[in-house]
């Protein structure tokens, strides 16, 4: 029910349904049978007739009389409703209404002055049978018929939104979208147009952020380089080796933020890649460095992406965990058509609070680890948007009671 297209649905259905009920409450209402005193006045009247026409001797075109009455158990409350009929509508007459075992119709019989009994069928004025079961199908085929019109009615209603929500999905890094074509009703033109103004808006502003990002880290070369160069003739030891601290934070900070560009607006072409193949190879290169990485054995399983890019982001994800985290614990699992990496670390964890932020550039958790821990707090924000564009998610989570779960998933090819 918190979807627009249910909500519209169920309205149209239930302003539907409601009609119907109105309409079939109607009908059933007509197709009541009268009741047994409208039906017996007709009947009584019948016999009036006939016994005026018996009195006058015309009996060539009356019934013929029977010596007793029909057969059949006795109706006495519509006996009573047929001799108050015939006292109404003319001389009071006795009569009995019998009905035999299994007939629906009843039977009239009235005595004869002078011997005999006429014999009158009472004309059976219910509805035909089968009726509930007529009704119970033009209930169901108006059900359906209303359910269909209604959801159709509903998808046409939220079309717009719909595309909307495609379009967005479609959009790449470059902040770029296929343009959506601008035909249909005048709500959707207009929604698609709307689309492709904001997807070209999208792309410019983009394109110059990264213009914006690349020529300042371009441009920082230069003075950082003059400084380093005077900072050489810095004559206290501990003062030029604070400078040339600084100044290779501020080169690392470059490179980081021209490579975030790289990897927004480049893409690796893609291959088949053992992805088991390429942990090990990033967990050697790390050991060698001397951090602390262990590998659990990892199944054979390949994926398609770019070599040198999911390094660099499977590379990034280790490193913070062994740095920040006292070491890191990889294993490689296949979740169905998913490769799922896990990546455990015994570090402090983040604050629940700050867990959205982890991936924003230059986020840090605590400012202090600039002193003494070296990075540029873009490894993160890298390694997401190079998983993303591989059409993988990558998920950070705390662990109980100390820690951080890094968790990256990959589709795989097919076996």
């Amino acid at each position: 029910m918190n979807s627009l297209r249910t909500r519209i649905a169920v309205l149209l259905i239930a302003a539907i349904a409601a009609v119907v009920v109105l309409a079939t409450f109607t009908a059933t209402r007509v197709m009541q049978p009268p009741s047994p005193q409208a039906t017996m006045e007709p009947v009584a009247r019948q016999i009036h007739l006939t016994m005026t026409l018996m009195g006058h001797g015309d009996r060539a075109s009356l019934p013929a009389l029977q010596s007793e009455p029909a057969g059949g158990a006795p109706d006495l409350r519509m006996t009573e409703f047929l001799q108050h009929a015939l006292a109404r509508t003319g001389q009071p007459l006795e009569a009995l209404v019998s009905q035999e075992p299994g007939q629906a119709a009843m039977t009239a019989s009235v005595p004869v002055a002078g011997g005999g009994w006429l014999i009158l069928a009472i004309p059976d004025l219910s509805p035909p049978p089968g009726q509930w079961r007529v009704l119970a199908i033009w209930l169901s085929l108006m059900g359906l018929g209303s359910a269909a019109i209604a959801i159709h009615a509903s998808q046409r209603l939220v079309r717009p939104l719909r595309m909307i929500e495609d379009a967005i999905d479609k959009i790449g890094p470059d902040g770029r979208m296929r343009p959506i074509p601008e035909t249909g009703p005048a709500e959707v033109r207009a929604a698609a147009r709307a689309l492709n103004r904001l997807s070209g808006q999208l792309g410019r502003a983009m394109e110059s952020r990264m213009r914006l990002v690349a020529a300042a880290g371009h441009d920082l070369r230069t003075p950082m380089t003059r400084m380093r160069l005077r900072a050489e003739f810095i004559e206290d030891d501990d003062e030029r080796r604070k400078w040339l601290s600084d100044l290779q934070e501020l080169d690392l900070i470059a490179d980081s933020a021209i490579r975030l560009v790289r990897e927004e607006v480049g893409a690796d072409e893609r291959e088949p890649l053992r992805l088991d193949l390429l942990l090990a190879e990033i967990a050697e290169e790390l050991r060698g460095l001397g951090q602390r990485v262990e590998l659990a054995p990892p199944p054979a399983i390949e994926v398609s992406a770019g070599p040198i890019a999911l390094k660099r982001a499977l590379r990034n994800l280790m490193t913070n965990a062994a740095t920040h985290g006292q070491g890191a614990l990889v294993s490689l699992t296949r979740e169905g058509d998913r490769a799922v990496i896990r990546i455990l670390d015994d570090g402090p964890g983040v604050p629940e609070e700050l867990l959205s932020q982890v991936f924003e550039p230059f986020f840090r958790v605590d400012q202090a680890r600039r002193k003494t821990v070296p990075g540029a707090g873009l490894g993160l924000a890298i390694a997401r948007e190079i998983i993303e564009r591989h059409q993988g998610s990558i998920r950070i989570l705390n662990r109980n009671p100390r820690g951080l779960e890094q968790i990256c998933t990959l589709p795989c090819l097919a076996r």
